[in-house]
């Protein structure tokens, strides 16, 4: 086959256009033509008066070699890469330990699936629910301010990414097509086929949930195992006098041992107690940077407006997103983060008496509001020098701070824009209707985040409303804390991916610093499968 690129099209175009734009970049007849199907699909609205539809096709012609060199030197006609997964290596007959998964991520689930699939039937362990229970208790707390600290936003089977927009892509270099198996496998498991070739897709919340059961099914019929309410206490490590480590088991919160030389870690980014267990134990932990900032909504309309001109609604294009960044005169970068079209914000702490925010969408995405991160980032070097786990402290006092100025109750502080920007405390909703359950306290944000943040947003606003007319309007809602970005440590680990000092330890996805997001954490743990496996082979 061919991959024809770079082929523009009008938003209406009919369907037999994509044939003839094809036949027309190779100079064939229609008769030629025997298949044509849509590689990548993305969207060109540079000109809000003329936006255009971006193909990539692959075509299956007669003499394509002929095809090839009368189009030498085009580089929008080249040969159909082989983006096909291709397993490292399959189980031994007989092993002596299995090895263990310690989450159920995107990360956790794709290296238990892969590791399922090359036969080494893993153990996976979840300190939280299965995710329809999980659910339940998530919505424990939106409607009903009761917090599970261990079935939440944070934590039970699907993980973070569960309840969030359900992005599915990334900026990482993928060589390998380790997101091509990926996103295969998610449609395997029920998402729809067209996150195989548009440019940004997503799957939504209650997708997932049914995706996450599916793929579970798959990695106990291929004799893994999946383990809820599992938490672990402890690694077992052997170290030598000089410092270095050997996994040799996991210690569960009821006392039980399970004998295991290869453990994977991911448990994501709000793993709190495990990273104290780990650092206890000798495990290399660095700081590293995160961001911390807050939740803002605007009426969906005001951005497709913005994005889309007057082709805003139309059904190909969806509620539009954005992406912004500043530069703010006191040397910090403001931008967005994890944008959420037609979605909601939602109450995302794993901890008692701290308030977390975050976004999600669901597959629709027709909800009224658009909220997205606003946040500054921060570095250990200059705001929380220390040991390598002062981040989670600097997390844990804003979000405490949170919590006091939401007045208690898991309702979170918010402030109007037109308020934050005049340095004045808000009283009531505007225009624009929170979203947030369990509900908001109208307050000054600048109360629960560093005054460095605060000076940073006020400058970041006017800006990004230069770039999207309106984002700035006196009623859009900002509400507070988004503190859990990413990670604020750093698992070290060498090329073999495992940690620097403990070998069998396998650090893996968002919690251990290596990923950012629901298609990079899958990546992530099928690299990390692969390592393991290829460990289990050689021994």
């Amino acid at each position: 086959m061919l991959r024809l690129t770079e082929i523009k099209l009008p938003l209406d175009h009919a369907e037999a256009e994509l044939r003839a734009a094809a036949c027309a970049r190779l100079g064939v007849a229609e008769s030629e033509l025997l298949a044509c199907r849509v590689f990548r699909r993305s969207v060109d609205a540079r000109k809000k008066s003329a936006i255009a539809l971006i193909y990539a096709l692959d075509v299956e012609v007669a003499n394509e070699a002929a095809l090839l060199q009368r189009h030498r030197g085009d580089r929008t006609v080249m040969p159909t890469p082989d983006t096909s997964y291709r397993f490292v290596a399959q189980a031994p007959s007989s092993l002596a330990t299995r090895p263990v998964v310690i989450g159920t991520g995107p990360c956790g689930l794709f290296a238990g699936l892969l590791l399922a699939q090359m036969g080494f039937r893993p153990i996976i362990l979840e300190r939280g629910k299965a995710v329809r229970e999980r659910t339940q208790d998530t919505w424990g707390l939106w409607r009903k301010s009761t917090l599970n600290p261990e079935s939440n936003v944070q934590f039970g089977e699907g993980g973070a990414g569960t309840f969030s927009d359900g992005k599915l892509y990334s900026q990482i270099k993928d060589p390998l097509h380790h997101g091509r198996k990926v996103l295969e496998e998610f449609v395997k498991a029920g998402a729809p086929e067209e996150i195989l070739y548009i440019n940004k897709p997503h799957i939504g919340t209650f997708r997932l949930v049914g995706m996450v059961e599916k793929m579970r099914a798959t990695i106990t019929a291929l004799g893994g195992e999946v383990r809820f309410g599992s938490r672990v206490e402890e690694i077992e490590i052997e170290r030598d006098a000089q410092g270095q480590g050997q996994v040799r088991g996991v210690i569960l919160a009821g006392g039980e041992r399970i004998a295991t030389d290869h453990v994977v870690l991911a448990v994501g980014h709000s793993a709190r107690d495990t990273f104290q267990m780990l650092h206890d134990r000798g495990v290399y932990i660095e700081a590293k940077p995160f961001s911390i900032g807050v939740r803002i909504e605007h009426p969906q309309s005001l951005i497709d407006r913005a994005r889309w001109g007057k082709f805003a609604g139309h059904p190909l294009l969806g509620a539009a997103d954005y992406k912004l960044v500043h530069h703010c005169a006191n040397g910090r970068s403001a931008y967005s983060f994890c944008m959420c079209p037609g979605g909601t914000v939602v109450a995302a702490t794993s901890e008692p008496g701290r308030v977390v925010t975050n976004g999600m969408s669901q597959y629709s995405r027709n909800e009224r509001n658009a909220n997205s991160g606003i946040v500054v980032g921060i570095t250990p070097e200059e705001d929380y020098p220390g040991p390598p786990l002062a981040g989670i402290e600097f997390q844990r006092h804003w979000e405490s701070r949170a919590f006091e100025a939401g007045g208690g109750s898991y309702a979170a502080p918010a402030q109007r824009v037109g308020d934050f920007l005049a340095g004045r405390p808000s009283v009531a909703p505007g225009e624009v209707e929170p979203s947030y359950q369990p509900g908001v306290h109208w307050t000054d944000l600048a109360l629960c985040l560093p005054p460095f943040v605060v000076t940073a947003l006020r400058e970041a606003l006017p800006a990004f409303d230069r770039q999207i007319h309106g984002f700035a309007m006196a009623d859009a809602v900002m509400t507070g804390v988004e503190t859990r970005t990413s990670s604020p440590i750093r698992i070290k680990r060498g090329e073999d991916f495992q940690s620097l000092n403990t070998r069998g330890l396998y650090p893996a996805g968002e919690g251990a610093g290596y990923a950012g997001g629901i298609l990079s954490a899958g990546v992530d743990g099928i690299k990390v499968a692969e390592a393991v496996a290829l460990d289990m082979v050689r021994k």
